[in-house]
């Protein structure tokens, strides 16, 4: 029979486990919306789902109230305008590299935004280490954000895996894998990809995005910090 402190360790577990399926779902959602355009299903999805008012971060605020207004005014074309609205944010004219929001990071940590430089070197090699291959079917460099946050969802998910079969060192490094790829990658380039995306998109819908994802990043930093300085607080405990 389990001690109270052993049932309140077990509920903990599972609270943070399933913190960390949260997490990869919002990651796997953002990542869809940046890799292709949206369909009919995942719109239909999009405009009965509920966007909450009030997150305690305004970005997020702000992100979510743009895409729900947008998704409650739209019409029957809605998707061929968000097509058409993400070739125009991500895919541009292609006659510079200062057309659209390039989704790369290579575009905004090369000196002349270019695509395949260092940055998609290192992140290929982070994801083979880490065991996740790219999609077969999946024919952009490996540094596209839609990547990036598809690969913070992975280790995510690996990390509630690890909570749930007892292996709470092992969850912790996924979580330190977490926040160094964020630190490293994600946060290094993508407030330069957002601002641009702020200054190309034309619907609220990608505008949304952009302060919705500049919002969970930020959350992130966040809960990462606060996870791994609880687990650096518990380490010393035992010490």
């Amino acid at each position: 029979m389990l001690t109270e402190a052993e049932k309140n360790e077990v509920v903990g577990t599972d609270e943070l486990a399933q913190m960390m399926d949260d997490r990869a779902a919002t990651y796997n959602l953002l990542a869809r919306l940046y890799r292709v355009e949206v369909d009919e299903p995942l719109l239909e999805k999009l405009r009965t789902s509920r966007f909450p008012l009030r997150t305690g971060n305004k970005e997020i605020n702000l992100g979510y109230k743009l895409m729900r207004e947008y998704l409650g005014s739209s019409w029957e074309n809605a998707k061929t305008e968000l097509a058409v609205d993400y070739v125009r944010s991500f895919i541009g004219h292609g006659n510079t590299a200062y057309s659209c929001a390039y989704p790369y990071e290579s575009v905004y940590t090369s000196g002349r935004r270019l695509l395949m430089q260092d940055a998609r070197d290192e992140v290929v090699l982070i994801y083979r280490s880490a065991g996740k291959d790219k999609a077969p079917d999946w024919a952009d460099p490996e540094d596209h954000i839609a990547l990036e946050l598809e690969f913070q969802g992975f280790l995510c998910t690996k990390a509630a895996e690890a909570l749930r079969a007892g292996n709470e060192d092992e969850a912790a490094a996924y979580a330190m894998q977490q926040r160094i790829f964020l630190e490293a990658h994600l946060l290094s380039w993508t407030p330069m990809m957002l601002a641009d995306l702020d200054r190309f998109s034309r619907t609220d819908f990608y505008k949304g995005l952009g302060h919705l994802t500049t919002g969970v990043l930020q959350e992130e930093r966040n809960v990462l910090e606060e996870l791994l300085g609880a687990e650096d607080d518990a380490e010393a405990g035992k010490e």
